[in-house]
């Protein structure tokens, strides 16, 4: 199958392109040696295939993710290369697309985002580009779609886009050493002369996963020459080569005319990204999303939902197995496990997906980066920086992702100690015992409530990382460079497709490990030493509850119901109101919520909130910890240390609350 692979610099509208040409596209693994999913979708009326490279700044990778794409030039020949990149912003991105270009595949340079180019009132002479690269240039706006159905023909027809290598003008001494070194390898190893040349180019200068390759391989021809290379900085005098290309290029290339752009975008950011103001901007944009999520839309719409499957859907299927001479203990298992249990959960989708909304509006609209920003001066604090927040923003959605975003951050010490905290970021698994918790103990101040759960994970992880940025003597820090794009108005259909992608793994779960879930703290709450029992009083998740009480009662945690519940909370935090729906024998949210308020205070249904928040984390989590940080001691240590802050926090929270309330 003939295949294109998508090449660009982060935040160039590359996501967006790709989902513009493609019918559908998947997750299907990892690379090979990488823990980096591939992404990869077939052209629409197509049989072409399209991989979404990971984004880079350079061929020589400073993260996994840029890692991705060297090896994959490396061991990959696609038919076509698409190098995208942002039109206002084309001397950065050049710097990758000279590196592409130099491996002499067929490719087609891709200035996208062309529209904020010339609001700015400049354009370029896409010939003059063509001619001095010797490829061809295009022009999309992917957002709007503008240019898409002319790229699409060109991919079509991708046999018609040839290969002309890039070769810059180095100096002598290095044009004579690329020379020796690919004539080497041409003829001592049979690489193709164009790759043998692009080799040579990356090793001397300084590539780090190209030289890791090239002892692996034992490469004599570049290994036995690394000393000289090093020692002539020719590395150096092949980024002044490209940047003098650069200039030299878009200075003769750029065509200026009147700007027609208000500049809107820098009139917002100084007051968004104020040093005073951002942050109190930053609280209050996520005040209204939870206040969206939890009062005014979420909410209601969760009701009626929750009304829909525990009456109609509940009664009906009660009265159709009674129909069908069902059993008590099948009957139990349906209504009282599956349905009061997997609906229980659905009955909070409404909320999740509302909250997932207000994400994938502000990511497109261009706020999250600036989010990033206003915070960076806060983790710096803690001895991190930007670069960290943002993975643990992404956490909010999920803990796994956030720790897999985590990639980005080049010091191993500071990429550990995010993804040590990654797991008190408050993930939307966590949402729905939140959204039951705060209607029953808090229905006038729920996104209030709410809000301050997720900045006590904020907290919480920002100080846990200043004690391991102790204990594991970080020294060394990542550079935070974020590029601000320009401000965006939200469409739907980008709106759309963000929350379904952040919000089908939800959808799924309830489907897998709730269902699995339920049906597990079911057999607990139905069985017991004697058997099958409509008490659960005298059932093994009882029994659990009962023995862990003296444990749990100074965190405020007295009822065995919610202490076994906090168990399966392991396996999925979803699972925890499932499982509180199975063992007080309901599937409406109303009656669950009358159930707790009269076993629980409201300090002690903060101090629950707080231990759910920063227990131990899931089982996705956990494997995922374990396979960034290659050992289990970390998973070990996470599952410890997080049971540990949690009950300490918790227990200050309801002593202290207790005495005050």
């Amino acid at each position: 199958m003939p295949s294109v692979a998508l090449i660009g610099n982060p935040n160039t509208g590359k996501t967006t392109l790709f989902n513009s040409l493609t019918n559908k596209y998947a997750y299907v693994g990892n690379w090979t040696g990488v823990t980096v999913e591939k992404k990869v979708g077939t052209l629409k009326d197509s049989a072409v295939q399209i991989v979404d490279l990971p984004g880079a700044y350079s061929l020589n990778p400073l993260t996994k993710d840029e890692a991705v794409v060297t090896t994959y030039l490396l061991h990959n020949r696609p038919d076509l290369i698409l190098n995208i990149t942002n039109a206002s912003q084309l001397k950065r991105n050049l710097l990758l697309t000279i590196q592409v270009l130099e491996r002499g595949i067929p490719a087609i340079l891709i200035l996208n985002m062309i529209d904020d180019l010339r609001r700015s009132g400049q354009s370029y002479n896409l010939d003059l580009l063509s001619e001095r690269l010797g490829c061809k240039v295009m022009v999309t706006n992917a957002r709007g779609h503008r240019g898409i159905k002319e790229l699409h023909e060109q991919i079509a027809n991708y046999q018609k886009v040839t290969a002309h290598p890039l070769q810059l003008s180095y100096p002598p001494m290095l044009q004579q050493a690329i020379r020796q070194a690919s004539e080497a390898l041409t003829a001592d190893f049979e690489f193709e002369p164009t790759l043998a040349r692009w080799l040579a180019i990356q090793f001397i200068d300084q590539n780090k996963a190209i030289r890791k390759i090239a002892k692996q391989r034992k490469l004599t021809p570049l290994l036995s020459q690394e000393k000289y290379y090093d020692a002539q900085h020719f590395a150096d005098k092949i980024y002044d080569t490209r940047l003098a290309f650069i200039e030299k290029l878009l200075k003769d290339a750029t065509e200026t005319g009147q700007s027609q752009q208000p500049q809107l975008t820098s009139k917002i950011d100084k007051v968004v990204t104020n040093p005073i103001l951002g942050l109190p901007i930053f609280a209050g944009i996520f005040f209204l999303m939870f206040k969206l999520s939890f009062d005014w839309v979420g909410t209601p719409l969760s009701d009626l939902l929750d009304w829909f499957l525990s009456v109609p859907v509940s009664n009906t299927v009660n009265h159709l197995l009674v129909q069908a001479g069902a059993i008590p203990a099948l009957r139990s298992l349906i209504v009282n496990g599956i349905i009061a249990g997997v609906g229980g959960v659905l009955a909070f989708i409404p909320q999740i997906f509302t909250l997932f909304a207000c994400i994938s509006l502000l990511e497109d609209s261009g706020y999250m980066a600036r989010a990033a920003l206003v915070t960076d001066r806060l983790m710096q604090m803690i001895g991190l920086n930007g670069k960290s927040f943002i993975p643990l923003i992404i956490g909010f959605g999920c803990n796994v992702t956030g720790i897999m975003a985590a990639r980005t951050i080049e010091q191993p010490k500071e990429r550990l100690v995010t993804t040590l905290i990654m797991p008190f970021m408050s993930c939307s698994a966590r949402l729905p015992i939140y959204s039951l918790v705060v209607a029953a103990f808090f229905p006038r101040h729920q996104a209030l409530i709410v809000l301050s759960i997720y900045f006590l994970g904020v907290v919480v992880a920002l100080l846990v990382a200043k004690l391991y940025q102790v204990l594991f003597h970080v020294k060394d820090r990542s550079v935070f460079i974020v590029e601000l794009p320009e401000y965006h108005l939200p469409r739907l259909d980008v709106i759309w497709h963000g929350t379904w992608d952040k919000g089908k793994g939800f959808i799924k779960k309830a489907g897998t490990i709730i269902f699995a879930g339920t049906v597990l703290i079911w057999l607990m709450s139905s069985f017991g030493p004697h058997g099958f029992v409509t008490d659960s009083t005298a059932s093994y998740a009882a029994g659990l509850g009962h023995a862990l009480v003296p444990m749990f009662k100074p965190i405020g945690i007295a009822q065995w119901q919610a202490i076994s519940a906090l168990f399966t909370g392991v396996l999925a935090k979803e699972v925890i109101t499932s499982s509180m729906m199975v063992m007080f024998h309901t599937s409406s949210k109303a009656v669950l919520i009358t159930a707790l308020g009269q076993f629980m205070s409201p300090v002690a249904a903060y101090a629950m909130l707080a231990f759910v928040l920063l227990y131990i984390p899931c089982f996705a989590t956990l494997a995922t910890i374990k396979e960034e940080t290659g050992s289990y001691k970390w998973v070990f240590f996470s599952v410890v240390s997080s049971f540990i802050i949690a009950y300490i926090t918790s227990f200050i929270l309801f002593q202290v609350g207790s005495l005050i309330f």
